[in-house]
């Protein structure tokens, strides 16, 4: 049964240890039960990012993707686990290129996530997200440091041209709400 502040310690712990895979398993125990997680957290209805827990060393989120969502290719400067409970999220992973030609970036992958699947993405990657569902898909983000206060690039997704990050830019429609916060009240 998933109890948030359970899972916040347990990643605390796995924080202590050093170890990625350590917070990679807790997530994946959380969202082998996706019940609980809507049980503790609610039912994703409308989208938006919930601030579950934030310190410098830790953030955690749940985030719910609008349907059909896509966010810019965007690094993270840290390590982040992502597990779904409800839905699908697709990620395509891009490299940067060394001789800039046309383009500063180039698609290198990707990974499919559905509910109860967990990835876990290194410091430097940089990823796109899509929703490609007409429903709204939710996920659990973790975050081994201040994801709000990193100082991060997005690539334009005409141009591929690397710029500061925006958070309003790829939560566009999206409130980010602290834990406890309402809906009317959005914070940056």
């Amino acid at each position: 049964m998933f109890d948030r502040d359970q899972f916040i310690a347990d990643l605390r712990a796995a924080l202590a240890e050093r170890s990625r895979k350590a917070m990679a398993d807790i997530v994946a125990r959380a969202v082998s039960d996706p019940a609980s997680i809507v049980r503790e957290l609610g039912e994703p209805d409308k989208a938006g990012v919930q601030i579950l827990h934030q310190t410098p060393e830790l953030t955690v989120l749940t985030l719910a993707w609008a349907p059909k969502h896509f966010t810019p290719p965007h690094d993270h400067r840290m390590t982040a686990v992502i597990g779904m409970y409800s839905g699908r999220e697709d990620n395509m992973f891009w490299r940067r290129l060394p001789d800039v030609q046309k383009f500063q970036i180039e698609p290198a992958g990707g990974e499919a996530l559905g509910t109860g699947k967990v990835t876990l993405l290194g410091r430097d990657i940089v990823h796109s997200v899509v929703n490609p569902l007409d429903k709204i898909s939710a996920a659990i983000h973790v975050y081994d440091g201040n994801l709000f206060a990193a100082r991060r690039s997005m690539w334009d997704a005409e141009t591929l041209v690397e710029k500061p990050y925006d958070l309003d830019t790829v939560t566009k429609g999206m409130p980010v709400l602290k834990r406890g916060q309402e809906a009317s009240e959005p914070t940056r």
